[in-house]
């Protein structure tokens, strides 16, 4: 059982270039999401490759997979993304007190 909180999972996953530009696109083809071969095109990514940071995604639960036929189609966990943005967020703009000077 991973002690990791599921925040830090998200952003580790999206701390891999591919794996944010994937992100990002799939930001951009909004709800409807796109098949797997479609990613792979846009971005230049070899199949084996895609599947391997797409799995990083899946797993840190920012990416969604839904079989539609014989097609996988990838589309963005939007309240899972709030959620991080919501705790990157969460405390802006309230201050930091400075530490108290030891004694």
């Amino acid at each position: 059982m991973s002690t990791t909180s599921p925040h830090a999972r998200a952003l580790a996953a999206l701390g891999h270039d591919a794996r944010l530009s994937i992100f990002r696109l799939l930001v951009k083809a909004g709800e409807d999401g796109l098949r797997v071969g479609d990613i792979g095109e846009h971005l230049g990514l070899a199949p084996s490759t895609l599947a391997h940071h797409l799995s990083s995604l899946v797993d840190a639960e920012l990416v969604i997979q839904e079989k539609r036929g014989r097609e996988v189609f990838n589309r963005v966990d939007y309240p899972a993304m709030h959620r991080v943005l919501n705790f990157l967020m969460s405390e802006c703009c309230e201050g930091v007190l400075a530490p108290k000077e030891a004694e």
